[in-house]
């Protein structure tokens, strides 16, 4: 046996079994905290572009106000991907769509009913943003968007995450098969 085969041997059979409990259900936790984290960054965002909560959005650019959510950030992206999202700025169903997304992405990600689809939509929105974002600025690849994505595709994939700490478990019980 070579020493990195023990080694490794010796670092498998420290795990209890006790291990094996305790480390699922922190992560358990911690995909739920990460879940509900994700959740409210959706529902902020709703919330100051609906309010002009003055963060992002001014009140004189509040969508209540008349202002367009999609205008800013669309109509000034660059790059190879510009007229596609340049097009669509200020479309009234475009707005529409994008304020809806980020109500619903919030809401079901912070009650934990529906997050397999609220992560699914919140994870095509950043693919979305991520489209408008190339070429990337401080890498040639990867962006928060990007790792935004990936953690929802992860929340997604694990019912745990979904349960804890909220009612991915009643939501189960009760929704239609597409939406659980």
């Amino acid at each position: 046996m070579s020493s990195a085969t023990a080694s490794a041997t010796t670092t498998a059979t420290r795990l209890t079994a006790r291990d094996h409990e305790v480390l699922p259900v922190a992560g358990a936790w911690m995909l739920a905290i990460t879940r509900i984290a994700f959740g409210f960054y959706f529902l902020w965002a709703f919330l100051d572009k609906t309010f002009g909560l003055g963060y992002a959005t001014p009140g004189e650019r509040a969508w209540i106000n008349g202002g367009s959510p999609t205008t800013g950030y669309l109509s000034g992206v660059e790059g190879p991907l510009a007229g596609f999202y340049n097009g669509m700025a200020g479309m009234v169903v475009i707005d529409w769509l994008f304020m809806l997304g980020l109500l619903g992405i919030g809401v079901t990600l912070i009650t934990g009913a529906g997050a397999r689809v609220g992560a699914l939509a919140g994870a095509l929105m950043y693919l979305f943003m991520y489209g408008a974002a190339i070429p990337t600025v401080n890498n040639p690849f990867l962006d928060d968007h990007l790792t935004g994505a990936l953690v929802l595709l992860t929340v997604a994939a694990i019912p745990a995450a979904w349960s804890t700490l909220g009612l991915g478990d009643w939501w189960a019980r009760t929704a239609p098969a597409f939406l659980r």
